[in-house]
């Protein structure tokens, strides 16, 4: 079966229906329930409790909390690089952002502007720059971290479809990540400006940050804006910056020149929240 046909049945789903449900069911406190829920969770994707900071499946009240469990201080270090991995997940793609254009996977590319909410001068200021698209299986570790430090001036809700983002999909639904519900979150840092958007995906009951907390629901029709040039949210490296509630990916985009990445990364390699990602080449 081709990918294009494995995805055919997401167009005529009730996505945004079947979210809400899951949302609704991951946010509620049901005791033994939630309890049974969650261990069947672990059995299934194979989640390491022992990295948890609770690893007492006992202890969480409801599926979100789990989703979201914090992980031991010490059990991801941050390496010596100028950015490191923001999330446990694997590489999609990653590499030079061609004019405007984003690699999704074979046939398919976006542009850098789709992908922002339509902002094109916000878009421009990454051209020929670089882009890291990681993807968050359900077993993952589902808080997003900062790549290097930076301050943030902006963050843009875009509302959008909610296709899966698992790779099968992404080779079959063409603009995937610019075409799915997406928070985009935009920082300075010291060599320049940065985007981490968190996209969203089929069941991902909401998306959230720590500045602002839950950024959807509310799912409108209209994209929303907030800007923070006028406040100091300053973030270090490796700090959390958001999480999902269940699993989704996460594109970075990087202005040029293009980045000196990992030459030991490659699409479908596992990674690892605060290893290594790249390196800015004009260093």
């Amino acid at each position: 079966m081709s990918d294009r046909s494995a995805v055919l049945p997401q167009y005529l789903f009730p996505k945004q229906a079947l979210t809400n449900f899951a949302g609704w069911v991951a946010g509620k406190e049901r005791g033994a329930v939630t309890t049974w829920i969650i261990r069947r969770f672990v059995a299934k994707y194979g989640v390491d409790m022992g990295e948890a900071l609770e690893s007492d499946i006992n202890y969480y009240k409801s599926f979100n909390q789990f989703f979201t469990r914090a992980l031991k201080p010490g059990v991801r270090p941050l390496a010596q690089a100028d950015l490191v991995c923001p999330v446990d997940g694997a590489i999609s793609q990653f590499g030079a952002i061609e004019g405007d254009q984003i690699f999704q996977a074979k046939g398919h590319n976006y542009t850098t502007t789709a992908l922002v909410g339509g902002d094109a001068v916000l878009a421009a200021r990454f051209a020929h720059g670089s882009f890291a698209t990681l993807y968050l299986s359900p077993k993952d570790y589902h808080r997003i971290h900062m790549p290097c430090d930076g301050r943030l001036v902006r963050m843009i809700h875009v509302p959008g479809d909610l296709f899966s983002v698992n790779p099968v999909t992404a080779r079959g639904v063409p603009g995937l990540f610019a075409r799915n519900e997406r928070v985009v979150c935009v920082f300075e840092a010291a060599h320049g400006p940065f985007v981490l958007v968190l996209v969203g995906a089929t069941i991902v009951g909401s998306m959230a940050t720590v500045w602002h907390g839950v950024v959807n629901p509310p799912r409108g029709g209209e994209l929303r804006e907030w800007h923070y040039a006028d406040q100091q949210i300053v973030l270090g490296q490796g700090d959390e910056m958001g999480r999902f509630l269940l699993g989704s990916t996460v594109v970075m985009l990087f202005p040029s020149p293009p980045l000196a990445f990992n030459p030991d990364w490659a699409p479908t390699r596992t990674v690892r929240l605060g290893e290594a990602m790249a390196n800015f080449a004009n260093l």
